[in-house]
């Protein structure tokens, strides 16, 4: 199984992205017949720790560690950590250009809570990404089929984009499911 923890952003959030991304070029460019991949709302996610394949017999193991790395980061605080999606820019170049939103507001939360799930599942000798954590929302992957005038002028967008305030109250484990149609199948959750 192919596995990542992640938060999921409100749905009033993702309503609110959503309507900003429509107006990049990049979707113009969709528009257009240039084939640009527009990253699926409903799939919209904050990936926390990247485990990659995980053994099915240690699933158990994995929601032992996440599940107690959510409940030392709820017992640190008094509420869940208050975020907004604003902000943005891009990764990489070419091919592997990244159009992304930032994150804002109690980031540092989400910092604590990726260190503690890293952490638990280092000390069960579970996989995970060593990467460091950069929290955002990936919107589109133009690649090199857009003019680099036009993803300029998105990255430009999206910087200025600034989204509403949600809670981010819940720890998911997620199944990605790769291949023509991509999907992700939620397996656990735990309250934050």
């Amino acid at each position: 199984m192919r596995l990542f923890v992640a938060v999921h952003p409100s749905v009033e959030a993702v309503n609110h992205l959503g309507a900003r991304v429509a107006r990049l070029r990049v979707g113009a460019a969709t528009a257009a017949g240039v084939n640009v991949r527009l990253a699926d709302p409903a799939r919209l996610h904050l990936t926390l720790a990247f485990l990659g394949v995980v053994e099915a017999a240690r699933l158990v193991e994995v929601e032992s560690a996440l599940g107690l790395a959510a409940e030392w980061f709820r017992d640190g605080r008094d509420s869940a950590p208050r975020l907004s999606l604003g902000g943005g820019g891009r990764f990489g170049r070419d091919r592997s250009t990244v159009l992304w939103v930032d994150l804002r507001g109690d980031v540092e939360a989400l910092r604590v809570l990726a260190r503690l799930i890293r952490s638990r599942l280092r000390h069960a000798r579970l996989p995970c990404d060593e990467k460091p954590f950069r929290p955002h929302l990936t919107v589109a992957r133009p690649g090199d089929r857009m003019a680099l005038a036009d993803v300029e002028a998105d990255v430009t967008t999206l910087d200025a984009y600034q989204g509403p305030t949600w809670s981010a109250t819940e720890l998911l484990l997620v199944r990605s499911h790769l291949g023509p149609r991509p999907r992700y199948e939620r397996l656990a959750a735990w309250p934050l």
